[in-house]
């Protein structure tokens, strides 16, 4: 699987390939760092908000005094025991994963909730928060408590959309390792619409209901300016901006990251590259849209395989002809030059030799030939134990069909007395009609050539074996093939062929 530099949409998420060590050590470290600054920032923010924004009844010094002492107190202590509890939740979650064990079905499910969890244990440590300071606000000013405790819990729920989708972004090289398997056993959680929707009610519906909340008391005090008023507004409308816009952000490249990756992808599949493939790391439709590029990247060269294969035992135009379904049983008159390859004392050679001595032989015999065979654009038809047999100009009409079977005959028997110096083979090259197409029964069928053609071509294959240069022609083939070929050839004698009544006139190659 070809990988990129960012497989997960960040390169802070590292590699596929990570080692469980440094998977480990970036898990704990992202979570612990980001949940942290997360619930600090959004801590200081409700602070300023509870004494100097929302518009309450002075508490007096005692409670001034009351929340410097609880406050860092309490934060302290939270992100302590938010830390140590939320490692605990997470990591008991994914210990099949930094093991490098295989998830089970359960396994997967309390992986894929993780995030979930960690904004479980966000909202208990700011409803202890909301309870707490609502406490000192009922004890210390009652006046204030109206404002104190809807601040916080409003602070405590946009805080926790943010470290559910810090969670599920820090989480994706786990959740890729989760969601390898089937899309079937993926779960979908809320889906992409369902998502948005929810975290645009956390991240910006939530904060705006905090706005009208403190506009709502501003008018039952009755006794605020409009100054105030207004830089309560504006101080408000700040936060909503930038924890909205945190949120839209996170959930915007949580949607957007999976597309990315697999628009890449789809890309270098374009560009000839088959091995591609996207780590699957979203439970929702977006994950099993990644999960459907594998499968259909897999398909594609499993297809490509397959026409491959299909290529080499029919040929490569026959194989294109039925991949775009123009295959029928049924023939047609074709002229076309057949050409025919044949060893000579292939039965001594297989006396004589170890069967792995002769497969090689045969083997670099076969290379030879069909090199030269496809150099002309000429079609293999089938391998007969020891011999080949060729076409050109069927099923692609070549004009010189005549002209590229001499010339690959020529020079496949040049190349095998410098590169095969043990084997002997004769050729036999013919020119004249066939009935050319596929026979068979539809449930089984192959490309062939019949007729005399093919026949000739085998008669002079034998007399080849008994003449220098080993190659044999006729006189018709000549007469279609172009003058600077016919200069290749000499006149030989003139036999008739075993099935023909009328004598031939052989060639052999000068």
């Amino acid at each position: 699987m070809a990988g990129t530099r960012a497989p997960f949409g960040s390169w802070l998420l590292g590699p596929e390939g990570q080692s469980l060590r440094r998977l480990r050590v970036r898990v704990q470290l992202f979570l612990t760092l980001g949940i942290t600054a997360t619930h600090a920032a959004g801590a200081g923010v409700v602070v300023v908000l509870t004494l100097f924004v929302v518009p309450q009844p002075g508490g007096g010094r005692d409670l001034l005094v009351a929340l410097a002492i609880a406050v860092p107190v309490y934060v302290g202590l939270a992100l302590v025991v938010g830390v140590l509890w939320g490692t605990r939740v997470a990591f008991r979650s994914l210990r099949w994963a930094l093991r490098g064990e295989e998830p089970s079905p359960a396994d997967r499910r309390r992986s894929m909730r993780v995030p979930l969890q960690l904004a479980a244990v966000s909202a208990a440590l700011w409803l202890g928060a909301t309870v707490l300071f609502t406490a000192l606000a009922l004890w210390l000013a009652p006046g204030r408590a109206l404002g104190t405790a809807p601040t916080v819990a409003i602070g405590g729920t946009v805080v926790c959309a943010i470290t559910y989708l810090m969670a599920e972004f820090f989480l994706r090289p786990v959740s890729a390792r989760a969601l390898a398997g089937s899309p079937e056993s993926r779960p979908r959680g809320l889906g992409v619409g369902g998502r948005m929707l929810t975290f645009w009610l956390l991240g910006t519906a939530a904060p705006l209901v905090g706005l009208g909340y403190a506009a709502v008391l501003a008018l039952a005090q009755g006794d605020v300016s409009a100054e105030r008023m207004a830089v309560e507004a504006l101080a408000i409308s700040g936060v909503v901006l930038v924890f909205g816009l945190l949120v839209t952000v996170l959930n915007a490249r949580a949607v957007v990251a999976p597309l990315v990756s697999v628009r890449a992808a789809l890309g270098r599949v374009q560009d000839g590259d088959l091995d591609q493939r996207v780590p699957v790391y979203d439970a929702t439709e977006l994950g099993l849209l990644q999960a459907g590029f594998n499968h259909m990247a897999e398909g594609l060269a499993e297809r490509e395989h397959l026409r491959d294969l299909f290529g080499r035992h029919v040929g490569q135009e026959v194989a294109r002809a039925a991949a775009g379904g123009d295959v029928e049983l049924g023939g047609e008159s074709r002229r076309v030059t057949v050409l025919l390859v044949d060893l000579v004392g292939s039965t001594t050679i297989a006396a004589r030799r170890t069967p792995a001595e002769v497969v090689e032989l045969l083997n670099g015999f076969f290379e030879v030939v069909v090199d030269e065979i496809d150099r002309e654009g000429g079609l293999v038809n089938k391998f007969m134990g020891d011999a080949v047999l060729a076409v050109f100009g069927a099923p692609v009409d070549l004009p010189d069909h005549a002209t590229r079977g001499l010339r690959a005959a020529r020079a496949m028997v040049e190349r095998l007395a410098r590169e095969q110096p043990d084997l002997d083979a004769g050729v036999g090259v013919f020119t004249g009609e066939t009935v050319a197409g596929n026979v068979g029964t539809r449930a089984r069928f192959e490309y062939t050539v019949i007729g005399d053609a093919v026949n000739a071509a085998a008669r002079l294959t034998e007399l080849a074996k008994d003449v220098e240069g080993r190659v044999l022609t006729s006189a018709e083939t000549l007469a279609d093939a172009g003058e600077d070929e016919a200069a290749h050839w000499r006149p030989g004698d003139r036999v008739t062929l075993r099935g023909r009544t009328e004598e031939t006139a052989l060639h052999v190659r000068r």
